[in-house]
């Protein structure tokens, strides 16, 4: 019985969430042209930088996997045993978010050089 209930609740909650998004986007809209601001305009505005911060941050990501990598096959070797498997996915963590973020400063640096030239 319980079994049963999950898909059904799953399925309840996925038309309730989608629900809920197109009557809060709908609603938006009709603020937006209540006011007198075009809804289509928000659209419409470039993103310039959007694949400059996307290429910098999966670079940064695959440069925390390498770096990560090299740092767990020099302090471990090749024998993981015991606790060595937890400090080797905090290291595989801590990388990815460090070298990720690092990604992120870059970009919004190339963007503030750009916008003081403009």
């Amino acid at each position: 019985m319980p079994g049963e209930l999950i898909p059904i609740t799953l399925f309840l909650s996925i038309a309730v969430v989608a629900f809920a998004f197109r009557y809060f986007i709908n609603r938006e809209k009709m603020a937006m042209i209540e006011r007198g601001i075009d809804p289509g305009i928000a659209k419409s505005i470039p993103k310039p930088f959007l694949s400059l911060k996307t290429g910098l941050l999966l670079v940064g990501l695959g440069l925390g996997l390498l770096v990560a990598m090299i740092c767990v096959k020099s302090s471990f070797g090749s024998s993981l045993s015991g606790q060595e498997p937890l400090q080797v996915t905090a290291i595989y963590f801590g990388c990815v978010l460090v070298f990720g973020g690092l990604g992120l400063i870059v970009s919004y640096v190339v963007e503030k050089k750009w916008m003081d030239k403009q």
